[in-house]
């Protein structure tokens, strides 16, 4: 099974094969675009410099404010051209360094402009280390990114004082090609002990179902495309973390370097 799961992660976690042009916000690289993308927002010539080393903003747009806004009036063109994913009304701070945000940009357009974005997610998991049951959620057919999909167990439902002992576990990192862009991602992963008699309830409508399953379960759909990418990822890292996959196996190595292959300089050339 575990043979599986690396060849379906193998698959959905490539390495970006496209070549990204860095955007340039003054002396920052705030994201990366296509070439076809590059080319549409030289439609814009009083915000956007593009040529063949990559897309500039315009000088005059020297403040966060002034970027926010003009971002926000692309983003709302692209969005009625079809060009995003179904708009969302949050806003992502685009955040290249520690240094203040550059802008803010509407989640719909982070892949499109190849921001680097920041999740969070948690093992919602009954029992003990060695012991174990997970609860997985499934995300509304509704949902603009991976509709249908089953995912981590989300906040919806569970109360403040148990959130509050979900337990920082690390960060995986995820770089890839996606429909709607490029998707550079930092998720922080969180492992959430639940009591026994605990039932997960939406309160949000963003989840259609929650199912527990035993160790075997979530290693069996992690193998399949059932569930997200994303949510596979943190699965595995759990699974490591616990000691679920022993270091003699065979797939241990491929599976560790997918946690870890973000920080690696294959995935870093590629998108140079």
């Amino acid at each position: 099974m575990l043979a599986r799961v690396v060849q379906r992660l193998e698959r959905v976690l490539a390495p970006p094969s496209t070549r990204y042009l860095p955007l340039h916000v003054g002396d920052k690289i705030a994201g990366r675009v296509t070439a076809e993308r590059a080319r549409r927002l030289a439609g814009w010539p009083e915000w956007f410099d593009v040529n063949n080393d990559g897309v500039y903003c315009s000088r005059s747009l020297f403040t966060a404010e002034t970027r926010t806004k003009v971002f926000a009036d692309v983003a709302r063109a692209l969005a009625a051209e079809g060009a995003l994913t179904a708009w969302r009304g949050e806003l992502y701070a685009v955040v290249p360094t520690s240094d203040a945000p550059l802008f803010e940009l509407e989640r719909a357009a982070a892949r499109y402009f190849g921001i680097h974005t920041f999740a969070a997610h948690a093992n919602g998991v009954v029992g003990s280390s060695d012991r174990w049951h997970m609860w997985l959620a499934r995300r509304s057919p509704a949902k603009a990114i991976d509709p249908g999909s089953l995912d981590n167990l989300v906040g919806g439902g569970i109360a403040s004082p148990l959130a509050r002992k979900a337990i920082a576990a690390g960060a995986v990192e995820i770089h890839r090609d996606q429909p709607d862009g490029l998707q550079r991602e930092t998720i922080y992963v969180h492992d959430l002990w639940l009591p026994a008699d605990f039932a997960p309830a939406n309160q949000d409508g963003e989840a259609v179902e929650h199912r527990l399953c035993d160790p075997d379960e979530v290693l069996a759909v992690t193998a399949t495309d059932d569930i997200t990418a994303d949510a596979s990822l943190v699965i595995v890292d759990f699974l490591m973390r616990h000691g679920h996959v022993p270091t003699s196996d065979t797939s241990f190595a491929a599976l560790d370097a997918l946690r870890r292959a973000a920080r690696g300089t294959a995935r870093q050339r590629a998108l140079q």
